[in-house]
């Protein structure tokens, strides 16, 4: 019984975050974050995606899926590995778990220790707790661009990164609202 009663607190949780989350990420700063991934991309051949959720589906919850799950997931369906040279880097938020995470293609990954890795989280989660979600997300995508553009550079004559996917610059923001498809 209490396994149900934590699913549906947590999905309770979940919808009750869908209604801020507008407010956590207004559309002049979605806006901003394309720009500065679109920017980042011509300087290195990686591929940059970042998805926020409010909650998770539905079905995540009742299962008791992570939010690292859920980025693995979002990782494969948004075609971040993609890549020619496998260094390609979702940046995940799940806004209700206050959950961040990072997934790295191969070649990227092994660019920076996992103590690196989690610095970086931890710095988001920093700004994150002030409600400084724009800086966070900002620093976060300079940094992982900085790390792009030093082991993964644009060269003459070859096509910016989104010409290897052909992935959307725009962030992605999921919303799960009862009702709408999933």
């Amino acid at each position: 019984m209490t396994h149900v009663f934590h699913r549906l607190a947590r999905l309770v949780r979940h919808r009750w975050t869908e209604m801020h989350l507008r407010k956590a990420l207004p559309p002049h700063t979605l806006q901003e974050l394309e720009t500065l991934i679109a920017h980042s991309e011509l300087r290195h051949t990686g591929q940059v995606r970042i998805c926020v959720e409010a909650g998770l589906p539905f079905s995540y919850i009742w299962h008791d899926a992570t939010a690292r799950q859920r980025a693995l997931s979002m990782f494969g369906k948004l075609r971040v590995w993609d890549t020619e040279h496998n260094n390609g880097v979702l940046i995940y938020l799940l806004l209700a778990d206050h959950a961040i995470e990072i997934v790295a293609d191969r070649a990227l990954h092994r660019t920076m220790s996992d103590e690196q890795w989690q610095t970086l989280i931890s710095d988001m989660q920093s700004a994150f707790k002030g409600g400084h979600f724009h800086i966070g997300l900002m620093s976060a995508l300079e940094r992982v661009s900085r790390q792009l553009e030093t082991h993964f550079p644009s060269r003459p004559g070859t096509a910016p990164s989104s010409g290897h996917a052909g992935l959307p610059d725009a962030p992605v923001v999921e919303r799960h609202l009862p009702g709408k498809a999933q």
